[in-house]
Order: C-alpha cells, then sequence, then structure tokens
C-alpha cells in the first residue's frame, strides 16, 4: 500500500475544527462569484498570516455574510461532513462560534439541529460550542447558561485571541458544564506561552487543551499536561499557517508524543487554511519525516478521547493496529 492509500485506509478523527471557520469556499463563490474569486490569495501554500487579527479579520469577512440562518449552517455542515467521509474520518468534534448566532439572533438550538441534521450516515459529530474569555456579559450571559440543559451540545470551548486574560467566570461556568456532562476544552498555547495552557489545566480543569504547542517552552508544563492524562488536539498546517512555528520540521508533536502526551491532529479552520485531514497527515510525513507507525499512533490517539461507545473504540483502534503492522 503507497502511503496516500495508508492515509486514507486509517480510520481517523478530526477533534479540532471550527465549523465557521470551515465553511466550504465553493460555497461562497457559486453564491456570488463576483465577490468570492477562485484563488483567494490566503490559499497560497506559502501565504503566510501577519498577525492573529488578520486571520480573524478574513474568517470573518467571509463566514458572517454566509452565516444568517439555520439553513446556511446545514448547507455547509452538509458539505465538511461530505469532505471528511471521503476522507475516512469517523468521528468529528467541531466547535460554532456562539457570538455569531448571538449576532444573528438565530436561536442556538435551531443551529444545533441544523448541524445535527447534516451529519451523514456513519460519521459521528459531537458539537461544541465556542466563545470568548469576555462572552460571559449581558445576553450572551444567560445563553452561555442554558448550554448546561442543551443536549445536543457536547462540551465548551475557550476560542479567540489567547493574550485576552481569562475572567474569573469561566472557572465556575466550566465545572458547571461538567456536572452537567459536558466536556470542557480551551485553546491555550498557541499565540501566548506555556503559562496558559498550566492556567487551563489546574485552575479550569480542562484535559482537553486545543493547540497547547507552546508547552515545549517549558518542560514542566509538558510533563503536567502528561502527568493529568491531558490532550493536545493540534492542528500542524494551521501552526505553520499562522506563524507559531517556522515549518513542520521543527514542530514540537513528536517530542510531545515522546514525553507521553497525547496528541491528536486535526485541520482547525478549513476556509483560512484550505486543508484536510490527509493534508495534516500527508505533511506530517513529507515535511516532518513521519513514519507510517508515527501516523497510525496520532489516529489512535484520537479514537482515545473520542466520545463512542468502547466497542468502537476498541474496534477502531484493531483496525489501526492492523494497518500499522501491515
Amino acid at each position: 500500500m503507497d502511503l496516500p492509500s495508508f492515509i486514507r485506509a486509517l480510520p481517523k478523527t478530526e477533534t479540532h475544527l471550527h465549523l465557521d471557520g470551515s465553511l466550504p469556499y465553493e460555497l461562497l463563490m457559486a453564491w456570488k462569484p463576483d465577490v468570492y474569486p477562485p484563488a483567494p490569495y490566503f490559499h497560497a501554500p506559502d501565504y503566510r498570516f501577519p498577525t492573529f487579527l488578520k486571520f480573524d479579520e478574513i474568517l470573518l469577512g467571509h463566514a458572517l455574510p454566509w452565516f444568517t440562518s439555520p439553513e446556511r449552517y446545514f448547507e455547509a455542515a452538509r458539505l465538511v461532513f461530505a469532505k471528511h467521509v471521503v476522507a475516512n474520518v469517523r468521528y468529528v468534534e467541531c466547535s460554532i462560534h456562539l457570538t455569531v448566532a448571538h449576532f444573528i439572533q438565530v436561536p442556538v438550538r435551531e443551529i444545533v439541529a441544523a448541524i445535527h441534521a447534516a451529519v451523514p450516515p456513519g460519521l459521528t459529530v459531537k458539537l461544541y460550542a465556542g466563545m470568548l474569555r469576555s462572552d460571559y456579559a449581558g445576553p450572551m450571559q444567560a445563553i452561555i447558561d442554558g448550554l448546561v440543559d442543551e443536549d445536543g451540545i457536547a462540551g465548551v470551548d475557550l476560542h479567540g485571541y489567547e493574550p485576552v486574560p481569562t475572567e474569573a467566570w469561566i472557572a465556575p461556568v466550566w465545572a458547571r458544564m461538567r456536572a452537567a456532562g459536558k466536556v470542557t476544552k480551551s485553546h491555550a498555547g498557541e499565540f501566548d506561552g506555556p503559562h496558559r495552557v498550566r492556567e487551563a489545566i489546574e485552575e479550569l480543569g480542562v484535559t482537553r487543551i486545543q493547540h497547547g504547542v507552546r508547552s515545549i517552552e517549558d518542560p514542566a508544563v509538558v510533563a503536567l499536561a502528561a502527568a493529568r492524562g491531558v490532550t493536545f488536539d493540534i492542528t500542524p498546517i494551521s501552526n505553520v499557517r499562522l506563524g507559531v512555528f517556522p515549518g513542520l520540521a521543527v514542530h514540537p508533536l513528536r517530542a510531545f508524543l515522546a514525553a507521553g502526551v497525547n496528541c491528536t491532529v486535526s485541520t482547525d479552520d478549513q476556509l483560512l487554511f484550505n486543508n484536510t485531514v490527509v493534508d495534516e497527515y500527508r505533511a506530517l510525513a513529507d515535511e516532518a519525516g513521519f513514519t507510517r507507525a508515527e501516523l497510525a499512533a496520532v489516529a489512535a490517539n484520537g479514537w482515545r478521547v473520542a466520545d463512542v461507545p468502547e466497542a468502537v473504540r476498541t474496534a477502531m483502534l484493531a483496525d489501526i493496529a492492523r494497518l500499522a503492522a501491515a
């Protein structure tokens, strides 16, 4: 089996995906071809986003005009999930930007129902509500508090510009979410240092860190993540395109794995990076020298944290082990 076939054959997971940031660009082109050209400049392989603020400007500038109704969420999710099926991704954890839902004044429950209706057979999708560290104010407070009773939401995630301080409301809200059976995540260790990863683990109580890659700057934080059983949901191509690392050859993913940190691989924002999960695995092989055994280990890590029945997890891990052995 050649390498592309091996990567496709691996039953994979996607555990760090922003649905708003993964709006299929072809939908925009078909909708307004005079506004959205076939080859946007930020899709060029050598393009690097100069700042997070520029990245956010491009993302919101494209996503906000589209996401105006539950039907638009359904249409986008349907195409995103169809691409996962083609890539042999079997399990997805994706988030919606809660502030966007509030901005367009569509009830979160309607958006959640539309996204779940777009899930094709054979794919398991767990939906997360993503929010900014400053969102617990005004009408947003009631929206966030209401998530504990939203069955279609599997958990919550903090995202946005990471150097913004972590406000005092987050820890008690995150504790309430866990008490209600929700999974709590936090972006940390991307545009700020390892101290933010330590904060997320020790103060917010999370065991799922989105990115976490700058933990490599402090071995004690890496050791803490390994000891606490924390998973880093890493997005290698995003880390390079956003300038966190100059290239995959110096990306710390392999070092984290060697240190005993459970790491998964995902795409982050497909609208901006024009990537798939298959692209991520192929880039690790081509640019970071990952072996088939290492790629299989990364795929297995996704299933170790996936919210699936134990029989499914066992079957997926067995398939990966069989492919790696062959």
